[in-house]
């Protein structure tokens, strides 16, 4: 496998980890925009602008965009985060031309008004539907809380109200402004001919505008610290939200942060696990690392009956502060490791993956890692590593949410 790196005259960026062993290509546009990019007047336009990315272009209706992905096979989505708005396809070799053809054709869509009113409706519903969805809203929830007064905290699917007064316009403004060249990093990887991927991408998008499309506000987040409960009846679970800060995307720190969160709380043999899963005391409970250009987050999480939320919230604060004092065994370590291993390994050997992985590291590191890479990061992280995290941010800050029936946690 070999490395490859152009960047063209306007500023966008190709990149690609070339395999002729492989049997497909993925193929991601990257745009370095989210909705910590947005403000108040235009929230959730990035995820709004997301879907009108397919419904057409001056070339395309969005019925010729879905045909056309269709008849080369394409598997073809895109994703909005707080910080990216990711478009992608994986197809066979052959079809690459075909595949930027269509993928850059769409990253300048037409925005038609028709367009816009009527996926508006359709935002409003999915906004309704996540709402209804006790784990997602509880969390979203949380991360407002946690993320008050940083930009992280902006909802990726904004609110109703502000999608409905949301004008047509206004989205063209913030797709002029954010999409410009040098905000976007084309990233591939499988079967792939370099030079005739960077002649392809030079054709279909050396013409966009380039330009600065700078993030403000880019600063840690520490969290509240408070204790919230929002109480809501037709949910029959408890879902309960701890978090605490945590190393940002381009720590060193970070191997150690994720290799933490599996021992706490992976969906098995974790600390969490047998401590309120296996027992039966909860029907969820989980750990995890959430990072960001500029700060992270340790978030645990649970669900249970209402009435064994306060004596389950007591025992995930004795499992923190258990690691917090004594750390964590040589066998967790090293079961933590194997796992984690395991998943690169499986997971970097599809064309899929190791383009996102490519993407999401020039995004955050501006840098080429193999899987040999990641695997030897992993295998460096020794106890001494975790305790050293420990210290740096230790597990006692934490911002707890409670979403459910119960009034009080």
């Amino acid at each position: 496998m070999a490395f490859h790196n152009t960047v063209l005259d306007n500023g966008l960026r190709v990149i690609a980890e070339t395999n002729p062993a492989a049997r497909s290509v993925a193929l991601g546009f990257f745009v370095r925009t989210g909705s910590r990019d947005e403000t108040a007047n235009v929230s959730g336009v990035t995820h709004f602008l997301e879907h009108m990315v397919f419904k057409g272009t001056p070339r395309r209706t969005a019925l010729d965009v879905n045909k056309d992905f269709d008849r080369i096979g394409a598997q073809y989505n895109a994703f909005t985060s707080h910080e990216n708005t990711v478009f992608y396809a994986a197809i066979l070799p052959e079809y690459l031309p075909q595949a930027v053809d269509i993928l850059a054709d769409i990253l300048r869509p037409s925005l038609r008004q028709e367009d816009f009113d009527m996926e508006k409706q359709v935002i409003i519903e999915e906004i309704a539907r996540y709402e209804d969805m006790p784990n997602w809203d509880a969390f979203d929830r949380a991360s407002r809380l946690y993320f008050a007064g940083h930009p992280l905290g902006n909802s990726i699917l904004g609110t109703a109200a502000g999608i409905t007064a949301l004008k047509r316009d206004e989205m063209d403004e913030y797709f002029r402004r954010r999409y410009v060249a040098s905000n976007i990093t084309v990233a591939a990887a499988g079967n792939i001919d370099w030079p005739e991927l960077t002649k392809l991408i030079a054709q279909k998008c050396g013409s966009w505008q380039s330009g600065n499309a700078p993030r403000p506000d880019v600063r840690p987040a520490t969290g509240t610290g408070s204790v919230n409960t929002v109480q809501k009846d037709a949910v029959a679970q408890q879902y309960v939200i701890l978090l605490s800060p945590f190393p940002a995307a381009d720590s060193s720190l970070r191997f150690a942060a994720n290799t933490l969160a599996v021992i706490m709380g992976d969906d098995s043999g974790s600390r969490l696990y047998w401590a309120l899963i296996d027992p039966g005391l909860a029907d969820s409970a989980d750990a995890s690392f959430h990072e960001y250009q500029d700060t992270g987050n340790f978030c645990t999480a649970f669900s249970c009956p209402p009435e064994s939320t306060r004596g389950n919230l007591d025992i995930v604060r004795r499992v923190l502060d258990d690691v917090q004092t004594k750390g964590v065994t040589d066998e967790e370590l090293q079961q933590a490791q194997n796992k984690i291993q395991s998943r690169i390994v499986r997971h970097n050997e599809r064309p899929m993956e190791r383009m996102q992985a490519l993407g999401m590291n020039w995004l955050y590191l501006q840098q080429y890692r193999t899987m040999d890479d990641e695997l030897k990061s992993y295998e460096s992280v020794t106890r001494h590593a975790i305790g050293d995290l420990l210290k740096q941010y230790p597990l006692d800050k934490i911002t707890t949410f409670a979403l459910g029936p119960t009034p009080n946690v």
